[in-house]
């Protein structure tokens, strides 16, 4: 579980009760997309013929232009997952982040999940003597962040590290 057990108003939209405005739930989509996208290869390599994944950054990126419902972009998230569940390694790690990239619509918090995930994938993708390939994502990742949103993320990540299998060290 990736979530804590009490929410960051930060991370809560505005309408919900947080402070989180609809742009900045916007900017935390297409950066899960972005997260989740680059390291979409490593399941397309393993299952080329399954959409879901690719389906998923899709609908994040239909909802973050108001062309799908959050129940829509939630649901391709789900179909994601569902892909990811009988793999293993970098390909089911792949899935997951896409997944949960989509599901930002619905829980912006989810943006950590979809970063955790693709790190999760880059080491699993990694030779066995390899150990900064978590590392370099997580770097990269960063150097993606909207200015408007970064501080937002990073002190997330602070705060959420350990919940995330401490990918963020970075």
């Amino acid at each position: 579980m990736i979530l804590p057990p009490v929410r960051d108003p930060r991370l809560v939209t505005i309408r919900r009760g947080g402070t989180l405005t609809d742009e900045d739930h916007r900017r935390l989509a297409e950066w899960s997309a972005v997260c989740a996208e680059h390291v979409l290869h490593l399941f397309e390599a393993v299952r080329p013929s399954d959409p879901r994944p690719r389906e998923a950054i899709d609908a994040i990126r239909a909802w973050t232009r108001g062309e799908l419902t959050m129940t829509g972009s939630r649901a391709a998230g789900g179909h994601a997952m569902g892909a990811a569940r009988p793999l293993t390694g970098a390909a089911r790690f792949a899935a997951y982040a896409a997944g949960q990239a989509a599901c930002v619509a619905h829980v912006a918090a989810h943006d950590l999940g979809a970063a955790a995930y693709a790190i999760k994938a880059a080491r699993a993708a990694a030779p066995e003597d390899e150990l900064g390939a978590g590392r370099r994502e997580c770097a990269w990742q960063r150097e993606q962040l909207p200015e408007e949103v970064r501080a937002l993320v990073l002190d997330d990540q602070r705060a959420r590290n350990e919940l995330c299998w401490s990918v963020f060290d970075c």
